[in-house]
């Protein structure tokens, strides 16, 4: 089973809601579309499913142009951030609407319900009422009722935004297991950079209706292509500062420097743009070679292991995640420090033309 997309777009009105857009998914993958609210995460599911016509380009599922066809003639299952179950049905009831819709017989689809269901973890509760269940067993239940459909292409929108951080976790472990035995193609919306490198898989990001990067959910994280493929790709949003090569060292302002070793040697002379993620900087030297960055600490947030630091670096803003808990003043004059083998170039125009150390070595 392939999907293909092939030069899809969505305009509405003067709004491009999808730019021009192609993607080949394989049978049996994982495939994360990541992008912050609005990048066109839902509006791609919803052309991939057939709910929405594309305006231009086409729709292929095995080689076959579906463009046109209607969604209940689709191998397509879809899961929303608003989990869906009749409440007035048991769960076997709910996982078994769909087959019994498509005219299946009784025995195919006991069969079908209860293997469905030991997958989900669901077989002790088949004949309780939705209400009756947690919220991540309720979930499990929308998510059998799409999964037993036998369908190609499941689509998940955010399907864990609503659930409690536990729940969250437990989910996040199950799904590469339940997809993997399912063999469909799973899409998986989220905001959330950490679950795309838990599901695994593949990962596209977005930004304003347009995917930046598709590919092996690592290398993505690794090696974002662009400035904004990177920012997409880091919780909170990468750090960025302006600096400038000449001859056999990198500038960071501020008199600070650094080798242009390995790839940065090659570069030409002149000016590029320094990204790093917040969870590189220091407020304690932890190498002879770290850069030190004088800042001014606007807020600090408590995340019970772990402080958040927001900070103005020479008009530029910054933030830092950093290992405890600090009692910081805000307003204070901060010291913070960077290991260079984490930062990334870009070019002027955001292209990426030098991996951080770590990610070129990976």
């Amino acid at each position: 089973m392939v999907l293909e997309l092939k030069s899809v777009s969505k305009v509405v009105g003067r709004e491009t809601h999808i730019h021009p857009t192609d993607l080949r998914l394989e049978n049996g993958t994982m495939n994360v579309l990541l992008g912050p609210t609005l990048a066109g995460k839902t509006s791609l599911m919803r052309l991939m499913a057939g709910l929405d016509a594309p305006t231009e380009g086409r729709v292929f599922w095995n080689g076959e142009d579906v463009t046109g066809m209607r969604v209940q003639d689709r191998q397509v299952a879809m899961v929303y951030q608003q989990f869906i179950n009749y409440p007035s049905m048991t769960v076997y009831d709910n996982i078994a609407s769909p087959l019994r819709l498509q005219g299946k017989g009784k025995a195919e689809i006991d069969a079908a319900v209860q293997k469905t269901a030991e997958m989900m973890k669901l077989t002790p509760m088949l004949d309780r009422k939705p209400l009756e269940l947690s919220g991540g067993q309720q979930q499990r239940c929308a998510l059998a009722r799409a999964l037993v459909k036998g369908a190609g292409l499941v689509l998940l929108d955010e399907p864990l935004a609503n659930l409690d951080y536990k729940l969250r976790e437990e989910l996040r472990v199950e799904i590469p297991k339940i997809f993997e035995e399912s063999g469909a193609i799973f899409v998986y919306a989220t905001t959330e950079p950490e679950e795309a490198l838990l599901l695994g898989g593949n990962t596209a990001t977005l930004w304003e209706g347009r995917v930046t990067q598709f590919g092996r959910t690592p290398e993505v994280y690794r090696r974002p292509v662009d400035a904004t493929t990177a920012r997409v790709f880091s919780d909170p949003p990468m750090n960025f500062l302006q600096v400038s090569k000449t001859g056999a060292k990198v500038m960071f302002g501020e008199g600070q420097s650094a080798a242009a070793t390995g790839q940065l040697a090659d570069l030409p002379d002149g000016r590029y743009l320094a990204g790093f993620r917040p969870n590189h900087l220091e407020i304690l030297q932890h190498t002879d070679t770290a850069l030190k960055f004088n800042a001014r600490l606007s807020v600090t947030e408590l995340t019970g292991s772990e402080t958040f630091v927001h900070l103005d670096h020479a008009g530029e803003r910054w933030v830092g995640l950093v290992h405890g808990v600090h009692d910081l003043a805000p307003g204070a004059d901060l010291a913070v420090w960077l290991d260079p083998s984490h930062v990334y170039i870009f070019d002027a125009e955001g292209a990426l033309v030098a991996p951080a150390s770590y990610a070129a070595a990976a």
